[in-house]
């Protein structure tokens, strides 16, 4: 996020920096990422290290200005964010200048990003470059980057500028001929971010980038009526009809339910809440509504569970150790203390939560860390996600598991934080509102801590004799290659308790009332290394004759799925209309309040691809 915060540093803080830098010949500590390490180094390296120093006296806060929100859809309250309303994008996003830029900046925010697609500050107008004689007159005006302060003392130095909400770019699957590949290999999502990011984008008046929306998160946002298993982990459900956009093609859904384990019959929990107090999350939407969702977090947790807090913004604070979940008092003085300023030094902050976490994780104990953060990450030895990545592995394979939730707009690293989840064994959310936070963290986080099976993966094997071509809506980033399927040293997604999974294909069969093909689970228990296999046949009874004669979870489902295809500008989806959308929607709520507030969504996204007979972008 861009920053018009003065230097934090007073005199007296300017007189400690000067005078920290007279030591020259002290060793600096190496910026080499830490060595991936079990429970027992972890133990004997902390008997052995020093108290970590209080807080400087010389912290001083920084307050960020927020405009009023320029738009909502009520009944959902979405807090304000900084958001100019827009025309209409043209279907192929490109990057966007930051809306409030540093002066001598916009040059540099032209550039094209590496690692994924970046809108501004939450309104993503196309960006047009300037004439080569404006943009170089605007580099002889830039003002000098400021210099990087040391952070190892001091945990309030100035926040680099950031270059805007940050969007990795994924290329919707095409249709595939059956004859040439039948089979279809993924791994299951959980995460609902993209959703909720969407949703604030449409509540604000914009549309979201295309690289925001993922099909699978919308879909998977919500609750759909899948009966749970009578015994094992999971049950599948199957259902088919004709499209209502293309004649001569069927949609088949995959619904994969998992089983509840209530709250009372869950292992105890260990959380550990790592904290972003950077400068970038004093707005209301960041550091005061994570606090909030802390607190309904741990109001929701069993007496036997454990709850510990690490913060980082330049350097890292241990400020809560474990501390029983019932001894609430403690704990919400300890969340209350959370003020913003300074850098992120997230890499740091990761490495000392997953300390914490690894020394209770076990077979008898839910051990995750749940990161609180705009993902804006600039400063630490481990800046890059990889880098952050390959830190972690060692904890994930001895059982922590992580959930990544983001806040805010402005300088939101999408990207990173899905990444994180990814590769943390855990999952993605987005608060968008008070109304999220009580949904993830009253619901989703604490009701279903307890991970039921892991590397699961979902083969469908489609008939050719059946079924001409196929194509998998979303799920790109959870592509596996089909021979990997059966390889268990394949990592793949989690599923919780009570998780559901959907997964929305498009299909042109030849035999509409044949048996499609086969549908196939393969999963770890949460401590084993082999997985086994379970297999679920398409039978020509669960392909509906008409849409209406389809279940209501199918219809909305579709409805979902066909809206992200078309707001991401997918090319199979560009003669699709949202108006057909809505009414299908629409006519399979079933007076679902998150179902009502879609159709809402809906009606906003139609005003802002503009009233045409196709609502085509």
């Amino acid at each position: 996020m861009p920053s018009s915060k003065p230097n934090p540093l007073s005199r007296w803080g300017g007189a400690a920096l000067a005078l920290s830098l007279v030591s020259g010949c002290s060793t600096s500590s190496s910026s080499a990422p830490p060595a991936i390490r079990g429970k027992e180094a972890v133990q004997q390296e902390e008997a052995l290290a020093p108290s970590p120093p209080p807080p400087s006296s010389l912290e001083s806060r920084q307050e960020v200005a927020v405009a009023p929100a320029s738009k909502k859809v009520e009944p959902h309250e979405v807090l304000p964010m900084r958001l100019e309303p827009r025309a209409p994008r043209p279907q192929k996003d490109v990057e966007a200048a930051p809306a409030e830029m540093a002066e001598g900046e916009a040059d540099d925010a032209a550039a094209p990003a590496t690692a994924g697609v970046s809108a501004s500050a939450g309104a993503p107008i196309a960006y047009q470059a300037p004439p080569a004689a404006a943009r170089m007159e605007m580099k002889r005006e830039a003002k000098p980057a400021p210099r990087k302060l040391t952070t190892q003392w001091y945990d309030r130095a100035p926040e680099p500028v950031s270059p805007g909400n940050t969007f990795a770019e994924q290329t919707p699957n095409a249709f595939t001929e059956t004859a040439a590949d039948r089979l279809s290999t993924f791994s299951v999502d959980v995460d609902t971010a993209s959703y909720t990011v969407a949703r604030r984008y449409l509540t604000q008046g914009s549309l979201p980038p295309g690289a925001a929306v993922r099909v699978e998160e919308f879909v998977n946002y919500f609750k759909y009526r899948y009966a749970p298993p009578e015994e094992g982990a999971f049950r599948v459900h199957l259902e088919g009809a004709p499209s209502p956009f293309s004649p001569g093609r069927h949609f088949v859904r995959v619904g994969i339910q998992g089983k509840v384990v209530s709250r009372s019959q869950r292992k105890p929990a260990h959380l550990v809440f790592l904290v972003d107090t950077s400068g970038s999350m004093s707005q209301p939407d960041k550091l005061p509504l994570a606090k909030e969702a802390m607190k309904i977090a741990v109001k929701n947790l069993n007496e036997n569970d454990t709850v510990a807090l690490v913060t980082y913004a330049g350097s890292t604070r241990d400020v809560l150790p474990p501390t029983p979940a019932t001894d609430l008092e403690r704990i919400y003085k300890a969340i209350d203390s959370l003020e913003s300023g300074g850098g992120t030094a997230m890499g740091s902050g990761m490495e000392m939560a997953y300390k914490h976490a690894v020394k209770k994780a076990s077979a008898r104990v839910v051990s995750r860390v749940v990161v609180l953060t705009d993902g804006d990450a600039n400063i630490g030895p481990n800046l890059s996600a990889d880098t952050m990545l390959r830190g972690i592995e060692g904890y994930v394979k001895e059982g922590v598991t992580l959930s990544a939730i983001g806040f805010g707009m402005g300088n939101y690293r999408d990207d990173l934080m899905e990444k994180l989840a990814d590769k943390g064994n855990g999952n993605c959310f987005y608060i968008d509102s008070h109304k999220e936070a009580r949904k993830v963290f009253e619901q989703q986080l604490t009701g279903t801590l307890e991970v039921i099976a892991k590397d699961v993966k979902v083969q469908v094997e489609f008939d050719p004799k059946v079924v001409r071509r196929y194509r998998l809506v979303g799920y790109e980033n959870r592509n596996i290659a089909d021979q990997d399927f059966r390889e268990d040293k394949v990592d793949a997604g989690e599923i919780g308790a009570g998780h559901s999974v959907t997964a929305i294909y498009e299909v042109e069969l030849t035999q509409p009332q044949a048996s499609l093909g086969t549908v196939r689970i393969r999963a770890k228990t949460p401590s084993g290394t082999e997985a086994a296999e379970q297999a679920f046949p398409f039978e020509p009874k669960m392909m509906r004759p008409s849409l209406d004669a389809a279940s209501a979870d199918f219809r909305f489902a579709l409805a979902v799925a066909a809206t992200a295809d078309v707001l991401r500008g997918s090319p199979s989806a560009k003669e699709w209309s949202l108006a057909a959308v809505q009414k299908l929607a629409e006519g399979s709520t079933e007076g679902q309040s998150d179902r009502v507030e879609f159709t809402r969504l809906v009606t906003q996204a139609r005003g802002l691809l503009g009233a045409t007979a196709r609502d085509a972008r």
